[in-house]
């Protein structure tokens, strides 16, 4: 017995050959595994949960022969990684779309914040930044204002689709079967006497800010406040966020009003331009 054993502590044993590991320099191209870069690709190419593609869609992504592709999507619906539908095209699963929804949400964070800063300090109001997750509206970022009497707002915080200017600029854009089952995850709750409960006016309510592509909320999520919002878009047109200013009740005229209504629409505008030209793959979309 050593006196390893007989002290009672077990020691790690280390292997005899340290040099027979190799050593990894640069990106280590030549250990990657060519079959699991190709197999990562292609789950790029589903940029959220929205997305369906069938085989031919990814083949002219990836630029795979076919037969190696469909090896390649057997593999990853075997093992949970895609969901097939009924008509062959391919969807992420859940378990993958809760960290790549983040992961783009933070992306568009970091390219908007800067509008969303200068709105805050042009207006000396609270400016806020909501991204679409799945079937709920979050708010990502906030500038708040320095005013002893404000609007506030926190990151995280889930947003009602149907009162505040946020939650209806972004559910207004949705397709009907995602903007039905928002209106169903969250409810028409009454937070006001001003809001809107009833489904058929708030459905004209969502044709107005289609129509004239912006928001209010007049005190319909909080007493004395109100908040105006425009929707942000990325590449293919589709609505995943908004910004909005929001203001005491009493600091708001009919021309500030204008003003930061005419402000936030152009500003939401070069904020959708800006995520259109940061993308420059689906590796990089912020979709």
């Amino acid at each position: 017995m050593n006196n390893s054993q007989k002290n009672g502590v077990q020691r790690r044993r280390r292997p005899k050959r340290m040099d027979s590991v190799p050593r990894v320099t640069g990106n280590g191209e030549q250990y990657q595994l060519k079959a699991l870069a190709r197999a990562l690709d292609v789950l790029d190419c589903f940029e959220d949960g929205e997305t369906t593609l069938n085989l031919k869609e990814i083949g002219a992504l990836v630029d795979l022969p076919e037969s190696s592709l469909f090896r390649i999507l057997l593999t990853l619906k075997s093992q949970g990684y895609l969901l097939q539908n009924a008509d062959g095209s391919y969807r992420l699963p859940d378990k993958l779309l809760f960290g790549r929804l983040h992961e783009r949400a933070e992306r568009c964070r970091a390219i908007i914040r800067p509008h969303l800063g200068a709105l805050a300090s042009r207006f000396d109001e609270t400016a806020s930044l909501a991204f679409l997750f799945g079937d709920q509206i979050r708010v990502l970022d906030v500038f708040e204002t320095f005013h002893e009497v404000r609007m506030t707002n926190r990151p995280g915080r889930v947003l009602p689709p149907h009162c505040s200017s946020l939650g209806k600029v972004i559910t207004a854009f949705q397709e009907p079967l995602l903007m039905e089952r928002m209106l169903e995850v969250y409810g028409l709750v009454r937070r006001t006497e001003y809001t809107i409960v009833d489904r058929r006016a708030l459905m004209d309510e969502y044709a107005t800010i289609r129509n004239q592509g912006y928001a209010f909320d007049r005190q319909e999520t909080v007493l004395g406040g109100i908040c105006i919002a425009a929707p942000v878009s990325e590449r293919s047109g589709r609505v995943i966020a908004g910004i909005s200013v929001s203001t005491p009740l009493v600091r708001m005229t009919p021309e500030r009003e204008a003003e930061i209504r005419n402000t936030l629409v152009e500003t939401a505008r070069q904020a959708s331009r800006d995520l259109a030209q940061s993308v420059t793959s689906p590796k990089l979309s912020c979709q």
